[in-house]
């Protein structure tokens, strides 16, 4: 008998990706051999999604064609529009998200295609049309149009101008852009594995993708800055922090935002997220929101030995920008696609069907009775 993996499959070594590399220990997230610290003040999320596409930081003329193709497919197809005016008004977001994806599939023209150039087309057209998915869904619900991309704008101007009918300012649009970088990848996490287990019995890559949205759906994954935020919101004031954390403690409450599977140390996502925090909340009034955030970190570590991950922070910029609090996760997504893209891109490149065995514990040797005897 093989040995008992962890539970949660914790410390299983699943496969092999050249596409980011993460040492919890020692807090050091890689995407592609550039240390996250490297690309975060440098680079552009559509810097980053073609680096994990090709390998390589593209060159001026690269990134201007690659900027400009993106550009050129942010456009939905219309029967996609009209499926997400017919969903029930009480859809949350990530519902609406995971159909948006799945009904774009429907309509892909490369749908069922699974070489290696009609998945970079759709890559391409999920990583330009997941922002105005999401744009969309929110104009819906609040009984507006959907309006049409302006490809002459970035992939996260045009976003911030689609959701909120206006255009963002610089600042607004550059912490966006960073929030996405640093959404991109991470190794095989929840929705990340999915996609990979859907791609590796040769489903297409909206299928897959379509898994990952309904990976990142949950709390435990994509949807704790959302409940960090609540969380936040729940506190209301740094002077009730203290009281607030010890009736938390003692009612043994999971507290959103803090700890990771992965990472022993500090999350470096949350480096950058952090010092964002800090601007952003000044910027807007909302100093308060950082404030109880770093009392909620100092005690969380001084006492529990547990740091923010990724999630903590990013909840007070997404606040601090003026984002609603339930599109947090769907911009998680929006990130995330370029990665999702690439490791169906990397499963389909050599597949082989991923089917772990199971450790049974249940009942062995029972017999079967007549049902009057039963």
């Amino acid at each position: 008998m093989t040995a008992a993996a962890g539970k949660g499959l914790e410390g299983v070594v699943a496969s092999q990706t050249s596409l980011s590399f993460i040492d919890g220990l020692k807090g050091i997230l890689v995407y592609r051999g550039y240390n996250i610290h490297e690309l975060a003040p440098n680079v552009s999320f559509p810097e980053s999604v073609f680096l994990l596409w090709n390998g390589r930081l593209p060159r001026r003329t690269e990134l201007d064609e690659f900027e400009s193709a993106l550009a050129a497919q942010r456009a939905l197809d219309p029967r996609t529009v009209e499926g997400l005016k017919g969903l029930p008004t009480e859809t949350v977001p990530m519902s609406a998200l995971r159909t948006g994806v799945s009904l774009e599939g429907v309509y892909d023209p490369d749908a069922e295609d699974n070489s290696l150039e009609a998945n970079r087309r759709k890559a391409e057209r999920l990583v330009a049309r997941t922002p105005t998915i999401i744009a969309a869904i929110h104009r819906i619900r609040q009984g507006l149009e959907p309006l049409e991309p302006d490809p002459t704008l970035s992939l996260s101007a045009d976003f911030v101008r689609m959701a909120n009918g206006e255009p963002g300012t610089e600042e607004a649009v550059e912490a966006l852009d960073r929030t996405l970088l640093l959404y991109l990848d991470h190794g095989f996490n929840a929705s990340t594995f999915a996609c990979r287990v859907i791609a590796a019995t040769l489903g297409d890559m909206h299928s897959a993708v379509t898994g990952g949205v309904g990976a990142l759906k949950g709390e435990l994954h994509g949807g704790a800055n959302a409940r960090a935020m609540h969380t936040l919101l729940e506190i209301g004031d740094p002077d009730n922090v203290g009281l607030w954390l010890d009736r938390a403690f003692a009612e043994k409450r999971k507290i959103m935002g803090f700890g990771h599977r992965v990472y022993k140390t500090e999350d470096p996502r949350a480096t950058h997220l952090r010092e964002m925090s800090r601007v952003l909340t000044q910027q807007a009034g909302l100093e308060k929101f950082y404030e109880m955030s770093r009392k909620l970190e100092d005690r969380m570590i001084s006492e529990k030995g547990i740091n923010p991950n990724v999630d903590f922070y990013c909840a007070t910029v997404y606040y601090a920008l003026g984002i609603p609090i339930d599109l947090y996760t769907p911009l998680f997504a929006m990130g995330r696609m370029g990665g999702w893209t690439a490791h169906v891109m990397e499963q389909h490149a050599d597949n082989r069907l991923i089917r772990p065995r199971a450790e049974y514990v249940g009942e062995m040797d029972l017999r079967w009775a007549p049902m009057d005897q039963r």
